[in-house]
């Protein structure tokens, strides 16, 4: 099975650091967090969030009474969007350090937090910008406490070191990986979850299956990262339907957040490699792109692209949704399991569905290649990330 594909004697990081309140109920928790931040001595904060969400799901109305119970300053930027901006994180950043504030609480999915972790590193470094981040000019060792209170199951980024963003007027959508950005507490609250639209429900959860495939498969993947894989796809198999069939199943919501927690961990741990490093450029184009839909969409030639070199490992992870599947089919064949996998969770899309065309590969193929980080994603596929192949997994994908 897959341990033939791991070489035991190459040295693996193992990491997991944040401290996760997780159950139904976990918002409560927010409260003894507070008081954990005065006792800290951090008196103000920025409140990172979306226009909506936030208040809709209940979650502010536990945090404005924590903040208020313990004497706490807040200031809060709701103008996050999905796939967030450098010029949000520099407009958040100036209204943070012109309040004085000393710690970060987002609240949302993957786009808060990680605008939220952004910001974190300036207020320690007031002279820098979004984009000295993101162009990679200068490398952090300090950001402002960070606790994440999260809204959907398949960033995984309240669990670990790894934060995006966009630069609007390059096209680039860098990720990067820090130490000092691990939120030092997370709320995993599945009954915050039950508002999820129902295409959102389906796009955060295959944002977690990319994940895991990824993570699973990369040239730094270990056994803890291959049976963490195993596990977060069996529970979105699952439980996806569940979810899908009823938004209210606290149960199912429960399953598929810690699903996403343990992807979040998963690729802590054995990073991620095709199927981001080629999604990023998508959503940096077209903004309004979900970035689990385009992870979506990118997956089955993903898998095609590395089959042959990752049989055994994709064989026993990809099992839970693909029961057929064997290690003596052919990579067209995987994909087609996987595409129908897809189907299945009313996913059939391809990037001609979402107005990209043949004309637009080759930008796609140089942002992949050019935009700053993931070049370093692709150094770690299982298979060799040249251009052609880039080329290919898009045409695919078409």
């Amino acid at each position: 099975m897959f341990e033939k594909d791991i070489n035991i004697n190459e040295i693996k990081e193992i990491r997991t650091r944040t401290t996760v309140f997780f159950g139904v109920g976990a918002i409560k928790k927010i409260e003894d967090i507070a008081k954990d931040l005065k006792s800290k001595g951090i008196d103000k904060l920025i409140v990172m969030s979306g226009k909506n969400a936030y208040k809709a799901t209940g979650a502010w109305d536990y945090v404005e009474a924590a903040l208020k119970n313990n004497n706490i300053e807040y200031v809060n930027y709701d103008k996050v969007t999905p796939n967030p901006t450098n010029q949000a994180v520099d407009e958040a950043a100036k209204l943070a350090l012109d309040f004085g504030a000393q710690a970060v609480i987002a609240i949302g999915g993957g786009s808060p937090t990680d605008a939220g972790k952004s910001v974190a590193i300036l207020l320690k470094y007031p002279e820098k910008s979004a984009n000295d981040i993101y162009e990679f000019k200068f490398t952090p060792d300090k950001a402002a406490p960070i606790v994440a209170i999260n809204l959907t199951h398949g960033t995984g980024t309240e669990t670990n070191r790894f934060a995006v963003a966009t630069i609007v007027e390059k096209d680039y959508k860098p990720a990067i990986a820090y130490d000092c950005i691990y939120p030092m507490y997370a709320i995993d609250d599945p009954a915050l979850m039950v508002k999820l639209s129902e295409k959102q429900t389906k796009y955060v959860s295959i944002d977690a299956v990319n994940h895991v495939v990824e993570a699973a498969t990369t040239s730094v993947a270990s056994p803890y990262t291959i049976c963490l894989a195993h596990e977060v796809i069996s529970m979105v198999s699952k439980y996806l339907p569940k979810a899908l069939a009823n938004a209210n199943d606290l149960e199912a919501r429960y399953y598929l957040a810690y699903a996403a927690m343990m992807a979040g961990v998963c690729f802590d741990n054995g990073l991620l490699h095709y199927t981001h490093a080629l999604e990023h450029p998508l959503s940096a184009v077209k903004h309004e792109l979900s970035h689990g839909l385009g992870l979506a969409i990118l997956l089955p030639a993903v898998v095609e692209n590395m089959w042959e070199a990752k049989k055994e490992t994709l064989s026993h992870i990809l099992k839970p949704i693909a029961p057929e599947i064997t290690t003596e089919m052919s990579a067209s064949e995987v994909n087609a399991l996987v595409y129908d996998w897809l189907k299945s969770v009313g996913v059939p899309n391809k990037l001609k569905d979402e107005g990209f065309s043949e004309d637009d590969i080759d930008k796609l193929v140089d942002l992949a290649f050019t935009t700053p980080s993931l070049g370093g994603l692709l150094s770690i596929a299982p298979t060799q990330a040249t251009k052609e192949a880039v080329k290919e997994i898009y045409q695919k994908s078409l």
